[in-house]
């Protein structure tokens, strides 16, 4: 049986940081998810599509191999890493994502990662618990308050404050009203807000809540009735 830890929420909650310590501590393969669509807005900008055309974004990105190994982005074999980090790519990704054939592709390519790695595995995104893995048993949605997110992206990403939580702003918008997917607290979730939390902290509570899920999965395994 496979058990995906879904962990979701906005830009700045501190979701990767999170995913990669919950993921080795407990020796599962992490996926990123927003690295698949920040290699597909890599490959729009590189073709010279426009961002705003949904049929020529959808075009183009499936015409490219997408894969993810050992941490690194991989776009038709090249390692696109860092520059998908870069903030000419980070300014259309969310428009990118909100075209309903580039979601469709993403998540089968996302499925059959954690299928072809085992079927444990930490998987971070905006819609992991709600659409990706929606039987996930443990879902968690990080959150904290703008100031602090924008705090943390502007040190990410070396820009202001100001100038984080503005682009900031405008990503949850794109994200939370787009049609396909919307960035949602998915059913079942344990929402953790990370405004005053360290990260020791927040890996802990993601932790308890496999272990315990983990027991009742085997509580419920040992009362079945045999056939």
């Amino acid at each position: 049986m496979s058990f995906v830890v879904a962990i979701d929420g906005p830009g700045g909650s501190g979701k990767s940081t999170v995913a990669r310590r919950v993921s080795e501590l407990l020796g599962w393969p992490h996926l990123d998810t927003g690295a698949y669509y920040r290699a597909a807005a890599l490959a729009v900008l590189r073709a010279g599509v426009d961002p705003d055309d949904p049929a020529a974004v959808a075009a183009e990105v499936g015409r490219h191999e997408y894969r993810q190994v050992d941490g690194r982005m991989l776009l038709d074999g090249e390692d696109v890493t860092r520059e998908i980090r870069e903030r000419h790519v980070t300014g259309v990704v969310s428009r990118i994502a909100a075209v309903p054939e580039v979601r469709r592709i993403m998540v089968d390519l996302q499925r059959r990662w954690v299928a072809e790695n085992g079927g444990n595995a930490v998987v971070e995104g905006r819609d992991i618990g709600s659409v990706v893995f929606p039987d996930s048993p443990v879902k968690v949605h990080l959150t904290a308050d703008p100031s602090t997110r924008a705090a943390r992206r502007a040190a990410q990403m070396g820009i202001g404050p100001a100038e984080a939580e503005a682009e900031l702003t405008a990503r949850d918008r794109i994200d939370s009203t787009r049609d396909v997917a919307p960035l949602e607290v998915a059913t079942g979730a344990e929402i953790v807000d990370t405004t005053h939390l360290g990260v020791d902290q927040v890996v802990s509570r993601v932790l308890d809540l496999v272990d315990q899920r983990r027991r009742e999965i085997s509580s419920a395994a040992r009362d079945a009735p045999s056939s």
